[in-house]
């Protein structure tokens, strides 16, 4: 990357919004003249979706599915799922379907055992799914919603599939937000109050939580040919967005990304050979590693003894032993 490229891409990151709107992919994909998805070849890939019925997801199916990899699919509602697995599998593609509510963690496991057992190697694990509640929810463990779908479902399906993803020198690509930006690591008030409890919030909590499990993982885990991604996919103009942000749907307006332009990054990096380079445990915007911190109080809480309580945290509430 020429320095004139590298100081456009400081200057788009430095404001914020410039980076996170379509100017910024459009920008950057312009500028670094990126590989276009279309030609690379998926062929030979397996590759599970979680959440591919709509938004982000829905637009990474098809890119995933267009590139010829074998694609396994998972939504929470049956008939949702089999229309888009119809509709991928009508353009000639290999896709089959899951069922499953990731904040369920029997769900979780069963359908884990499924997947592993129709597919001994696994190239990418996109976690996607997940959504926004203006409510406070719990599973059927007493785990807030939230927390359990975005946060210990998918941790417990990658620790599940782990040994797939080893066998072929997988990934596992977890799709974050720009909120955690605002938002420091906590624990104990990782799951929100009743009485305290706001949707946005609690989604800035668990997706904070995500990136930091991103980066925990490679050390933690005793698999040392996987890898682990977390993804930023700007600000993307999808159904979560507009029934969830509506304000921010209005002010934001025609700057949001298409969901082809959010999801871009996490296809990229399910599908591309070329990380040789990229420290394992990154976080991405637009096809480049970032820092997870933007503010000096996110920063601050973010010690390796919180880090360890999370995980720990985490590793209890999926059930399973701290030693993974």
């Amino acid at each position: 990357m020429s320095f004139a490229a590298r100081l456009v891409d400081r200057l788009l990151e430095a404001p914020i919004a410039p980076s996170f709107t379509r100017a910024g992919y459009r920008i950057r994909s312009s500028l670094f003249d990126w590989t276009d998805l279309d030609t690379i070849d998926g062929a030979g890939k397996t590759i599970v979706l979680t959440g591919a019925t709509s938004g982000l997801g829905l637009a990474a199916a098809h890119r995933l599915a267009d590139a010829g990899a074998t694609l396994v699919i998972l939504g929470r509602n049956a008939e949702k799922t089999e229309r888009v697995r119809e509709e991928l599998a009508g353009g000639g593609a290999d896709v089959s379907s899951v069922i499953a509510d990731m904040g369920d963690l029997d769900q979780v496991r069963r359908v884990s055992a499924e997947i592993r057992e129709r597919h001994p190697r696994i190239d990418a694990l996109l976690h996607n799914a997940g959504a926004l509640s203006a409510d406070r929810r719990d599973n059927n463990a007493g785990i807030e919603l939230t927390v359990a779908s975005q946060v210990v479902g998918p941790f417990l399906m990658t620790h599940l599939l782990l040994g797939a993803l080893d066998a072929a020198h997988g990934r596992v690509i977890t799709m974050s937000s720009g909120g955690m930006y605002a938002s420091p690591l906590r624990v104990e008030g990782l799951q929100m109050n009743e009485s305290d409890y706001g949707g946005s919030e609690q989604y800035a909590r668990a997706k904070r939580a995500q990136v930091t499990l991103n980066e925990m993982w490679p050390a933690e885990a005793s698999h040392p040919n996987v890898q682990f991604h977390a993804v930023h996919p700007g600000w993307a103009d999808t159904p979560g967005v507009r029934e969830s942000l509506p304000m921010f749907r209005r002010i934001v307006g025609p700057a949001l990304r298409t969901p082809d332009e959010g999801a871009d990054t996490m296809v990229w990096l399910a599908l591309t050979d070329d990380l040789d380079d990229a420290p394992n445990g990154s976080f991405w915007l637009d096809r480049a590693p970032r820092d997870i911190h933007r503010l000096p109080t996110t920063r601050r809480s973010d010690t390796p003894e919180r880090r360890r309580e999370l995980w720990d945290a985490v590793t209890q509430l999926s059930g399973l032993d701290t030693d993974i």
